[in-house]
């Protein structure tokens, strides 16, 4: 059983699944998801757990704050703040913290800019956003297309989402085994201009600030010192793409002192296709 409201923060309303008991888990979906891709895994965590599944701004019900020129409202900084401050109103001021996709990237952040706050960090199928774009190439354009199509300049990309809001979930960064109820609580993000304006505004922010953010951080020599789980698909793109690099292992090491990991089956949404060895490799994490 799990318990659905919304947490009234700085400029914003974001909307909360909240399941079990104990101490703090929050859990940050990524696109083109909304809270509702951890249904399974949750209540497995929520065994000796408070789990706290969030809608980032602008997805599902969560509020859509203005943006800026500088895209600075969908900042990963910004919206990691908000996030902290949703876990403090909720009684939270430490917790452990996972992420997948666009929230793994909201998460590493908050990592970095948080770490009084975070506990333990995992982070599924991205590598930081700063290492992404510095090892871009035609294969990476080609298979990340939402990185290059939705930072373009509006309104290019929200037109695209908006005429065609079911299209991304035929395609792998969107595919699913749900049936129709699912896909059609996911695809209601997409029938929203404002919505659809705000995901875009966050790939904006991730081609533009939020490349600035990493890098003075790896300029400073900042990392993130909690434990660190990173799980990928395995056979998937980061399984394959950055063998030269010692794979995703070998480029969050240059980031978190302390991680560890290894490939699931399941493809890039595993915690949703495959939420049995997820929480098994989760919950042996947590106690180690």
């Amino acid at each position: 059983m799990f318990n659905c409201f919304f947490v009234e923060v700085s400029g914003n309303t974001i909307f909360v699944r909240r399941y079990g008991q104990g101490p703090a888990i929050l859990l940050v979906h990524g696109f083109p998801r909304t809270s509702l891709m951890w249904r399974f895994l949750a209540p497995k965590l929520a065994e000796n757990h408070t789990v706290i599944c969030v809608d980032l701004r602008a997805y599902g019900r969560s509020g859509i704050p203005a943006s800026s020129h500088d895209h600075f409202p969908y900042s990963k900084r910004a919206m990691a703040k908000e996030l902290v401050e949703v876990m403090s109103k909720l009684g939270f001021p430490t917790f452990i913290l996972i992420g997948h996709d666009r929230g793994g990237r909201v998460s590493y952040r908050m990592a970095l800019d948080h770490p009084k706050n975070v506990e333990r960090l995992a982070v599924f199928d991205v590598i930081p956003i700063f290492e992404a774009w510095k090892r871009a190439d035609a294969r990476f354009a080609q298979t990340y297309w939402p990185w290059s199509l939705l930072s373009q300049k509006q309104p290019l990309p929200e037109s695209y989402l908006l005429g065609a809001p079911e299209a991304v979930f035929h395609n792998p960064f969107g595919e699913g085994s749900f049936g129709r109820e699912v896909l059609q609580e996911y695809v209601s993000t997409y029938y929203n201009p404002a919505r659809v304006h705000g995901i875009c505004e966050e790939y904006r922010a991730a081609a533009t600030i939020d490349v600035e953010h990493d890098r003075a951080d790896k300029e400073a020599s900042k990392k993130i010192e909690c434990p660190m789980l990173h799980l990928w698909a395995e056979g998937g793109w980061l399984d394959t793409y950055y063998a030269k690099d010692g794979g995703p292992l070998g480029i969050w090491r240059q980031w978190a002192p302390k991680v560890q990991g290894q490939a699931i089956k399941g493809g890039h949404f595993f915690p949703e296709e495959n939420p049995d060895d997820t929480a098994v490799l989760v919950k042996l994490f947590l106690s180690a």
